[in-house]
Formats: C-alpha cells, sequence, structure tokens
C-alpha cells in the first residue's frame, strides 16, 4: 500500500470518527440513546480514561483524575508519534499491504481519541442534562483534558442469570456491554489484520527474499 492510500484511509477513518462524535455531542444529552435495533443501540457516554473506562487515578490513587488525565492524554500523543513513525517505516521500506493496512486503521483510530482528548474540553460546553454548545464562552474542560465521545452500544444478549446459577443467579447478564466509538473500531479491526493474518503481516526472511524475487 502506498503512502497516497494508506493517507486517504487515515483520513477517511478520521472524518467519519468525528463527524459522528461532534454529531452525537451537538445533539444527544448524556445518557441519552437511540435503539435502532434490539441489539444494537446509539448511546452517548463520554470516557475520561483508557480502555473500559480505566483511569489513572485508578491504579495510582496517590495521583489525582485531573493529573492523571494529563499523563494519559500525553501518553497517547507520544504513542501516535511512535506508531505515526512505524507507519511512516514500512511504507518507506516497501511493506506488504497486510501491514501497512493495519497499522494505517490503528493510526487512525489512535489519532481520532487523541483529538477528543486534547481539544474536545475547550471547544464544547458540558453535556450533563443539556445538548453541548460547540465553541462556548465557557467549555467544559481545557486543553488536553477533553473526554472521548462513544456512541456505539450492541446489547445483543440482555438477559438475567437463572435464580439456580451460583453466586451470580437474579444478577443481569449482558453481551456486549462496552460502548465504543469508530476509532475504537479501527484500532480493533487492526489489531485483529494483525493477530489473524500475522504470518502475512510478519513474513519470514526467506519469504520476503522469495518475493522481491519473484517481482524481479
Amino acid at each position: 500500500m502506498s503512502l497516497k492510500k494508506a493517507t486517504l484511509l487515515i483520513v477517511l477513518v478520521l472524518l467519519v470518527d468525528q463527524i459522528s462524535k461532534i454529531y452525537i455531542k451537538t445533539h444527544f444529552t448524556l445518557g441519552e440513546y437511540v435503539e435502532v435495533f434490539d441489539w444494537f443501540k446509539i448511546l452517548f457516554i463520554e470516557n475520561e480514561g483508557a480502555a473500559w473506562g480505566t483511569k489513572i487515578s485508578d491504579i495510582l490513587p496517590f495521583v489525582s483524575e485531573r493529573t492523571g488525565k494529563l499523563m494519559l492524554t500525553v501518553f497517547r500523543l507520544f504513542a501516535i508519534c511512535g506508531i505515526g513513525y512505524w507507519l511512516y517505516d514500512i511504507i518507506r521500506k516497501n511493506g506488504n499491504t497486510t501491514l501497512t493496512l493495519a497499522v494505517s486503521l490503528i493510526f487512525a483510530g489512535a489519532l481520532g481519541n487523541i483529538i477528543d482528548s486534547v481539544f474536545y474540553g475547550v471547544i464544547f460546553s458540558d453535556s450533563y442534562g443539556t445538548v453541548a454548545e460547540i465553541f462556548p464562552e465557557e467549555p467544559y474542560g481545557s486543553l488536553f483534558h477533553g473526554k472521548v465521545v462513544d456512541m456505539l452500544h450492541f446489547p445483543m444478549i440482555d438477559t438475567t442469570w437463572p435464580d439456580w446459577v451460583p453466586v451470580i443467579g437474579g444478577n443481569n447478564f449482558r453481551f456486549f456491554e462496552p460502548v465504543f466509538n469508530i476509532a475504537d473500531s479501527a484500532i480493533s479491526v487492526g489489531v485483529g489484520i494483525l493477530l489473524v493474518f500475522n504470518k502475512k503481516a510478519f513474513p519470514k526472511k526467506e519469504e520476503k527474499q522469495e518475493t522481491q524475487v519473484e517481482n524481479l
């Protein structure tokens, strides 16, 4: 995959991701949802932490939530720089399409969520009980302290454990519980490609040499 195609893919993912987030942020109140199907809802939540809503302050109790949020955002910025350089190096060395595709999706997804973390705190007002305004006089946060917007929810199974089941009997069971966004999906697909097509993404030296010989 060429640099041009990789860039086009990244821009496309970012556009879909940001347009969907801005629409949700400016049309939904926090917690509001629309049921598309029994197994699919558009549910607006905001994620202040990392994956599954985990916060630095949950892991390091002596760190305040605000400091933990800043640490997480800075870490994401360093991570995206590393992923970006990896992608550039793959393309520069004419890496295979599978690896380029996967890393491009991961890069696009990571960048999409970083935009939320860095800028959303200063370009949106709060969403508690009201629809947020864009570029308000009083934004809900500050630079590097934005919240990631999530909205895709697939409660494909929403039931209750039978009472006869030990320990968890009577408790609610929902699959799939997490709420995520387009950027998260891109990251997941990219990682999935690397796992499922690992041999294609990371061919052995012998296979690389054979491919180069065939291309001559």
